[in-house]
């Protein structure tokens, strides 16, 4: 037979393992809820540094495209000067020969002298 001591110290028993379990159950759910809070943070983290990375990249290569653009830019208004400089000429001789062109072009046109092809 069953003495009732030995049930209430098993029922006792039974309740200490059950509030043992709730226990256990509650600081398991705190470390998950850590858990996620650590993993949030730590990928908060990492996108403000891959940012900032990304920032610091961006100005690297402005930095870098300013310096050798400008090398470019000079280039350009070189090339830019010297071909209107050659432009400015051939102009002028053209105004300079200009009735000597036109003279020599009526005298080829009126003044032809064809000979024949043999």
């Amino acid at each position: 037979m069953v003495c009732p001591a030995d049930s209430a110290q098993n029922s006792a028993g039974i309740q200490t393992l059950l509030d043992a379990e709730r226990e256990a159950s509650k600081i398991v759910q705190k470390a998950r809820e850590y858990r996620t809070k650590r993993v949030r943070e730590a990928r908060d983290e990492a996108k403000k540094e891959i940012e900032a990375y990304r920032a610091n990249k961006e100005a690297e290569f402005k930095g870098f495209e300013a310096q050798h653009t400008q090398g470019n830019k000079e280039a350009e208004e070189e090339a830019d000067k010297e071909a209107d400089a050659k432009i400015k000429e051939i102009q002028q001789a053209g105004k300079k020969h200009q009735d000597d062109v036109i003279s020599n072009l009526l005298s080829a046109v009126f003044d032809a002298q064809p000979t024949p092809i043999s």
